[in-house]
């Protein structure tokens, strides 16, 4: 049995590795041991990283049994979520706040944001000058956050809904760059010095989107509309097997994680995918051509079926993966994995990103090719950009729906150039991998198509 060795760097040294250009920590890494390697980037407590297809189906298969993924070791998010997150949450408490969350994302429930999301990409784009530099991804936030906004609260303007647009967006400033990312991996940077400071002024945000929040919810129950069917709506209607509710506090948890969860990371893939298209001239020819195909009025599940636009959003997934790493597991016993051995209360997480980077599953992996996705079928264990198991990504249906409609709507209506001279690279933002600099664009006009299509906005 092999024993896995611990890295000589210090646990500081790492962690800052980790913090500031984690695609260089994982890369230098996986050279030196392939397939799995242990780090120290939480610390003096050590996290293995597996990366082989095999590594992570014994890890995602074995969940409960000999691993277990504790809501604990996502305490850096607690600041963000609070502490009854989802994300945050153990064993039996987890199980019945997934299974009261499920319901509004179920496959079937994604038809009834068609409209939303074509809509609301309509409106964001439409505000786009011609001849005007504008940043991709700040303009696919926009949508992404409007259309969890409007998905959870089903309201589309009104003071409240502003002012907590306004606060989502400025809290997100607190991981928006490696630096001030630091507020959250460095606990000790968390002072309270007034106002005026970091950290102060992140809190006494966070108490203004939780006072709109517990008077959203506050509303609903003093005029309950049984009707209504938002996602908050949906989630205070949930009852568990014992017939009990969420708390107010469970509520507001939840609505943070679906709004910083629900669309930070839609709109980093869905600004990739555009820089991938613009940059790669075939790639957009045959995006072009596709959804030039598309019947007149299709309505939007033809166009989410679409094989080729979902090839380009899987690459763009592939390649940059939002999430780096799946839900991170620990070690219930002493058990092996990959032929090593483990001892108990070891922290293991599959490495997305270098799964994704496997050469012997993704030739040439530096390459934008979304024909590897119609040349082949994956595995769930060879790609997964949403995690797996037990604690896959509640949203991912809806990610998809989003990514791909919107996509397709900008693709057809607007003719966009790529203003960046140099590849775009990847970097830290909070514990997501996003483009840096956000991806400078610009609109040329509205497309005059070869044919007429129109996607319309209705289900």
């Amino acid at each position: 049995m092999k024993t896995l060795n611990s890295p000589k760097t210090s646990p500081l040294i790492q962690r800052l590795q980790w913090v500031f250009n984690p695609l260089e920590y994982m890369e230098t890494n996986v050279k030196i041991n392939r397939d799995i390697f242990n780090t120290q980037v939480t610390g003096s407590v050590g996290l293995i990283f597996v990366n082989s297809p095999e590594g992570m189906q014994e890890l995602l298969t074995r969940d409960t049994k000999e691993f277990y993924a504790p809501g604990s070791i996502n305490e850096i998010l607690k600041p963000l979520l609070g502490e009854q997150s989802v994300i945050l949450l153990d064993g039996d408490r987890h199980k019945r706040q997934r299974k009261l969350l499920m319901p509004p994302f179920h496959g079937e429930r994604m038809r009834n944001y068609g409209e939303l999301i074509l809509n609301i990409t309509q409106q964001a784009t439409a505000k786009l000058k011609p001849g005007k530099p504008f940043i991709a991804r700040n303009t696919m936030q926009e949508i992404t956050l409007a259309v969890i906004l409007q998905a959870v609260f089903w309201v589309f303007e009104g003071s409240r809904y502003d002012e907590l647009k306004q606060l989502i967006t400025s809290l997100l400033a607190v991981t928006d760059s490696p630096i001030s990312s630091s507020l959250l991996f460095f606990t000790s940077l968390q002072k309270d010095w007034g106002a005026w400071s970091p950290w102060g002024r992140f809190l006494r945000m966070r108490k203004k989107v939780d006072e709109l929040l517990f008077a959203e919810i506050n509303e609903r129950r003093q005029n309950w509309d049984e009707t209504r069917t938002d996602i908050l709506n949906l989630m205070m209607a949930a009852r568990d097997e014992d017939g009990q509710p969420m708390t107010d506090e469970e509520l507001r948890d939840e609505l943070l994680t679906l709004l910083f969860a629900g669309h930070e990371t839609t709109a980093t893939a869905m600004a990739w995918a555009l820089y991938w298209v613009h940059r790669q001239p075939e790639v957009y020819q045959k995006l072009i051509q596709e959804l030039e195909s598309l019947p007149k009025n299709a309505d939007p599940m033809t166009i989410f079926r679409l094989p080729y636009l979902t090839a380009v959003c899987n690459e763009a997934l592939r390649i940059y993966p939002v999430a780096m790493l799946t839900f991170p597991r620990v070690t219930k016993e002493q058990t092996e994995l990959l032929g090593y051995q483990l001892e108990p209360n070891v922290g293991v997480a599959g490495c997305i990103y270098l799964l994704h980077h496997r050469e012997d599953l993704y030739p040439e992996p530096k390459q934008f090719k979304p024909e590897r996705f119609l040349e082949r079928k994956f595995s769930p264990y060879e790609f997964l950009p949403f995690g797996s198991g037990a604690r896959q990504c509640i949203g991912m249906a809806l990610a998809q729906f989003e990514m791909k409609l919107a996509l397709a709507q900008i693709i057809l209506d607007y003719d966009l150039t790529l203003l960046e001279k140099r590849p775009v690279k990847a970097g830290r933002r909070g514990v997501t991998l996003s483009p840096l600099g956000g991806i400078k664009m610009m609109m040329n006009g509205k497309r005059t198509p070869s044919k007429s299509v129109a996607i319309p906005a209705t289900v």
